[in-house]
C-alpha cells in the first residue's frame, strides 16, 4: 500500500505508485517509511556521546559531541530569532571542515533542507544553484566567498562565513545583524548553565520531509537538483550500523567531498550516529595528504575512490613484482604466498594498519587491480550507488564480496534488470524503495525520464544480478558502443586495460567512423621523471595499443590513440563527463 500526499490530504492505492506535481518537481511518497527516525539518529547520538570527541579538522581544532550540540542550538536560535521557516532552503559551500557538519546538522535538525553546493564548481554555477533551489542562507568558506559575487543572488536573506559564522551580508530590510550581535545572550537566556543532553531536544521532524537538496552531475549529463527526503538518509544510516563495522570512539578520515552523498552518508552522517570521531581533511586531499592523514589517524574504516587504490597499485606494487627477480620468486611454491603476504601488510600499513576494511565506490575498480588484491587477501569491498539513492544500492562485507559485483542489493530497495534473462543478459540496472529521491527540483521532464510510473529509478547503468541479487555493471547505458556487427561495446572495459599501461594517466574511448579511438591524457610526472620526448611518447602509445589489442576480441579493438593534452573533466565522484569527449576533434 502506498500514500499519495499533497499538502495535507492523503489518498491511498493499492500496489501502484503515482506521481503528482508538487512546488515544482514530480513526488513519489511511500506510506512505508523506515521506522528508524533521521533526526532521532543525530539527538540520540549527541545525548549518547556526549562527552566522547565527535569532529576535528585535521590538525586543527577538535569539538566534543557536546560541543557540536552548543553550536547547533545557537545556529536554530538564530534561525528561529530570524524568522527563517521549517523547508527553506539553506545552502553551505566549502571544503570538509568541522563548521561543515556542524552547520549542515544545524540546518537538517531545524527542519530546513540543505542545499550542499561543491567547492569546485565555478562562481556562476554557484550563484545559479543558489538561485535555482531558492536558498534563502547561505554558508560559505572564507577563500570561496571572495570569488562570489552576492549581487548575483539577489534573493539571499543572508550570508554567513564557515570559518567563523560571521555575517557577511545581510539582504535589505533584513535584522539579522542586530540579531546576531545579541545571539550569545539570547543562548544564555534560553540554556542559564549551559546545554546539557538532557535538555537537547529537536523538534520532531517526519522522515517524509526533504532534508537535502543535491546538486550534481551525472557522466552523461548537466548538473540536477535531486531531492532526497530524510527517509533516504536514514535508511542508508540504518543499512550502514546493521552491516557495517564501526563502534563508538572510532576513528574516521573523510577526505570525500561532503556536499556528495557518498562521502556525506559514509564517512559523516553514519560514523556520526555511531558516536565515531571524524577527522576532517581541510586541503585539497592529494593521495599524498591522504595517506599521511590515514597512518596519522589510524581509521577504523576506509572509503574511497578506486582512484587512491590504483594509483598505489600502478606506482608502488606493479614496479615491484615486475622485477625479473621477483618474477622467479613468485614461481616458487610458498615463496610467492610470503611475497604475497609481505606486499598485503605493505598496503595495510599505507592506510593506517588499523582498519576493519576498504570500501570503493564512487567509480568503477579497475578489474586488475580488484584481482590483485584478492589474490593478497586484502580486506576490501566495492559498494554501489548514486545521488540519487542517497546514495547506496548494493554493498557486502569484504569477506563476502564476489569478484567483479559491487555488492549484494541492500534491504530498503527492489532491483529489476531490464533484460529477458537478467542473470546472464545485460540490461538497464532499475531499483525502487525507500532510498529514492522524490525527484528533480523544478525539472519535472528529468523525473519523468529518471522514474518511471511503477516507481522503478532507470539508474543509466547496465548489468545483471546473479540468484543472490548481488550486481554486476557492465557499464553506462549511454557509453555503450554498438559495434559494427550490432556487438555491445563497453568502453570501461577497454579503458580498464589502457589504463594500466606505461605512461597512461587516464582514457576515454570513444566511437568515430566504426572506429574506437582512445583519448589518452598521460602521466605526466613519469613522462618528465623519465624524460621522454614526444617522439618516443606517440610510439609507446602506439606499443600500448598493440598489446591491449591482444587481449581484447576483435570488435574491441582500438584502432587509434590519440594523446590528450589535458586531465579530463570529471564529476564529483571522479567519474569522467564522457559526454564532453564524445565529439572531441581528431
Amino acid at each position: 500500500m502506498y500514500c499519495l500526499t499533497r499538502n495535507t490530504r492523503s489518498y491511498l492505492f493499492d500496489n501502484s505508485y503515482i506521481f503528482f506535481k508538487f512546488t515544482g518537481w514530480f513526488s513519489l511518497k511511500i506510506l512505508t517509511m523506515i521506522p528508524e527516525n533521521f533526526i532521532k539518529y543525530i539527538e540520540t547520538s549527541l545525548k549518547e556521546n556526549w562527552n566522547l570527541p565527535a569532529l576535528s579538522d585535521y590538525q586543527g581544532e577538535s569539538y566534543k559531541y557536546s560541543d557540536v550540540a552548543r553550536k547547533i542550538a545557537k545556529i536554530h536560535i538564530m534561525f528561529e530569532e530570524c524568522e527563517v521557516k521549517k523547508g527553506d532552503k539553506i545552502a553551505i559551500i566549502g571544503k570538509n571542515s568541522a563548521n561543515w557538519a556542524i552547520t549542515y546538522l544545524a540546518i537538517i535538525s531545524y527542519g530546513a533542507t540543505v542545499v550542499p553546493i561543491l567547492p569546485d564548481f565555478l562562481p556562476d554555477d554557484v550563484h545559479h544553484i543558489v538561485n535555482h533551489s531558492d536558498s534563502v542562507v547561505l554558508f560559505a568558506g572564507d577563500p570561496i566567498w571572495e570569488n562570489l559575487d552576492e549581487k548575483s543572488m539577489p534573493n539571499l536573506r543572508a550570508i554567513f562565513s564557515l570559518t567563523d559564522y560571521k555575517l557577511l551580508i545581510e539582504g535589505k530590510s533584513e535584522n539579522i545583524k542586530n540579531i546576531y550581535n545579541k545571539l550569545d545572550s539570547l543562548y544564555e537566556d534560553l540554556y542559564a548553565k549551559g546545554i546539557t543532553a538532557e535538555k537537547l531536544n529537536f523538534d520532531e521532524i517526519p522522515n517524509e520531509e526533504v532534508g537535502v537538496l543535491n546538486y550534481t552531475s551525472g557522466t552523461t549529463g548537466f548538473s540536477k537538483g535531486v531531492v532526497l527526503p530524510l527517509n533516504s538518509l536514514a535508511a542508508n544510516i540504518r543499512y550502514a550500523r546493521n552491516n557495517l563495522p564501526l563502534d563508538p570512539g572510532d576513528n574516521v578520515v573523510s577526505f570525500l567531498p561532503l556536499a556528495h552523498t557518498f562521502g556525506c552518508a559514509f564517512e559523516f552522517l553514519w560514523p556520526f550516529t555511531i558516536g565515531c570521531h571524524i577527522h576532517f581533511l581541510t586541503r585539497t586531499p592529494s593521495p599524498k595528504i591522504i595517506i599521511q592523514a590515514f597512518q596519522e589517524v589510524k581509521p577504523t574504516i576506509v572509503i574511497s575512490v578506486p582512484l587512491i587504490l590504483e594509483k598505489i597499485y600502478k606506482k608502488q606494487i606493479i614496479p615491484l613484482l615486475d622485477k625479473t627477480s621477483m618474477k622467479l620468486l613468485l614461481s616458487v611454491p610458498f615463496v610467492d604466498k610470503a611475497i604475497y603476504s609481505k606486499v598485503k601488510k605493505k598496503l595495510t600499513d599505507v592506510f593506517g594498519g588499523n582498519f576493519k576494511e576498504v570500501i570503493i565506490g564512487g567509480a568503477a575498480l579497475n578489474k586488475d587491480v580488484e584481482l590483485f588484491l584478492k589474490k593478497i587477501d586484502f580486506n576490501f569491498t566495492i559498494g554501489y550507488g548514486m545521488t540519487e539513492c542517497g546514495p547506496l544500492i548494493s554493498y557486502s562485507n569484504w569477506d563476502k564480496a564476489k569478484i567483479g559485483s559491487a555488492g549484494k542489493l541492500v534491504d530498503t530497495l527492489e532491483v529489476k534488470i531490464d533484460s529477458e534473462d537478467p542473470f546472464n543478459e545485460v540490461g538497464e540496472i532499475m531499483v525502487r524503495g525507500e532510498n529514492l529521491m522524490y525527484g528533480y527540483y523544478k525539472n519535472v521532464e528529468a523525473t519523468e525520464q529518471a522514474i518511471d510510473k511503477e516507481g522503478w529509478l532507470h539508474t543509466g547503468d547496465l548489468g545483471i544480478i546473479d540468484e543472490e541479487n548481488y550486481i554486476f555493471i557492465k557499464g553506462r547505458n549511454k557509453s555503450m558502443i554498438i559495434g559494427p556487427s550490432g556487438e555491445n561495446i563497453y568502453p570501461e572495459e577497454v579503458e580498464a586495460k589502457l589504463n594500466n599501461m606505461m605512461y597512461v594517466q587516464e582514457s576515454v574511448v570513444i566511437e568515430k567512423d566504426n572506429m574506437l579511438i582512445a583519448l589518452v591524457y598521460p602521466d605526466l610526472e613519469l613522462v618528465n621523471f623519465d624524460k621522454i620526448d614526444e617522439a618516443r611518447l606517440i610510439e609507446i602509445m602506439e606499443e600500448n595499443k598493440k598489446e591491449a589489442n591482444l587481449s581484447l576480441a576483435k570488435y574491441m579493438q582500438i584502432s587509434k590513440i590519440k594523446i590528450y593534452p589535458e586531465e579530463f573533466e570529471k564529476t564529483p565522484k571522479r567519474s569522467i563527463k564522457r559526454f564532453l569527449y564524445t565529439a572531441a576533434e581528431l
